[in-house]
């Protein structure tokens, strides 16, 4: 594959990010309908085919299964291969083919199975109901939010401060009757994949130096909806040696209701300096109205990094406005 079926038919920004050499890391602030998957393929693409990188060498981090899906089918259509060995997928899917990969350092048996959302809340239903513990006043679903927050902080029982107020120290004691239940059963509900991942590298040298040393390039997309301990998880990979290529948007940072830190885009030029950032703004889904009416209104969020979207494709129609007669 030549180095024109890689860059053909990209915008300039497009292809600067694609073909980024000697920049030790890179984010590219790409606004909506800006093309950031096509980046993130093509750049794989790039690496491969003109930079003679190991397609086993390259970390891909997507939020999705479906766009994971969607990014493995691409490359393998553009390198015209199979890419099955390449580690492409969402946090979760990754933590849980690093924990199969190495169950005994990770304090687990190999027979380990995955809890969903609707397992996981039966389970605390039920130890709520065998220890007394009114629902009435400690709704299930709130203690369950409890646990799973506390994990995506990385924070175990023990680390809180359970005289905090009542319904923490009910939250607290659930939560480690749910861990016991969950380590005697060899259970792991989807929270738990990071954090045992993350202190499987954090606590064991060897492993975390083969791969760091294999991953040369990482990339993660929609890096905006990180949380802290998939922010410590990259940062925990990162040796400094290899290359993280972060794709994200501050102003499409949606998800703080389940975890997501914006301040983890915000924290990228301290935490992996020296990084170089490229900003994506002509977009290819909207017209200059509305474009113009939503960086009129995105202008007035603080602590943004900042970015303007803008298309050649005309104006369009004029927005019209809807004010409903109530906020529900």
């Amino acid at each position: 594959m030549n180095l024109s079926e890689i860059t053909d038919g990209l915008n300039d920004k497009q292809n600067q990010s694609v073909t980024l050499d000697d920049v030790q890391n890179a984010l590219i602030l790409a606004g909506a309908g800006s093309g950031k998957t096509r980046v993130l393929t093509h750049r794989i693409a790039y690496l491969v085919t003109q930079k003679n990188t190991h397609i086993d060498a390259i970390l891909a981090v997507t939020f999705t299964n479906k766009a994971a899906k969607e990014m493995r089918e691409r490359l393998e259509f553009l390198l015209r291969r199979p890419i099955r060995s390449m580690w492409v997928g969402t946090f979760h899917g990754l933590a849980h083919r690093l924990l199969r990969a190495h169950p005994i350092e990770a304090n687990l048996s190999a027979q380990f199975q995955i809890l969903d959302q609707q397992d996981q809340f039966r389970i605390v239903k039920r130890l709520m109901k065998e220890n007394q513990i009114d629902e009435s006043k400690y709704p299930v679903r709130k203690i369950q939010w409890f646990i799973n927050q506390q994990k995506d902080e990385g924070i175990h029982p023990g680390d809180i401060d359970a005289g905090y107020n009542y319904f923490v120290k009910q939250s607290v004691k659930v939560f480690e009757l749910y861990e016991a239940h969950c380590k005697a059963n060899e259970l792991i509900d989807f929270a738990e994949l990071l954090v045992r991942s993350y202190e499987l590298l954090k606590n064991n040298t060897e492993l975390l130096t083969h791969y760091q040393n294999r991953f040369e390039h990482i990339l993660v997309d929609e890096f905006q909806d990180t949380n802290t301990i998939q922010y410590k998880w990259i940062k925990l990979l990162s040796s400094g040696k290899n290359q993280i290529f972060c794709v994200g948007d501050d102003d499409q940072s949606i998800y703080g209701w389940r975890g997501a830190k914006i301040e983890n885009i915000q924290k990228l030029e301290s935490d992996f300096h020296p990084i170089q950032t490229i900003r994506l703004e002509q977009n290819y889904r909207s017209t200059g109205n509305i474009l113009g009416a939503s960086n009129a209104l995105i202008a007035n969020n603080s602590n943004r990094l900042g970015k303007s979207l803008w298309t050649d494709s005309g104006n369009g129609d004029l927005i019209d406005i809807y004010e409903a007669r109530t906020e529900t």
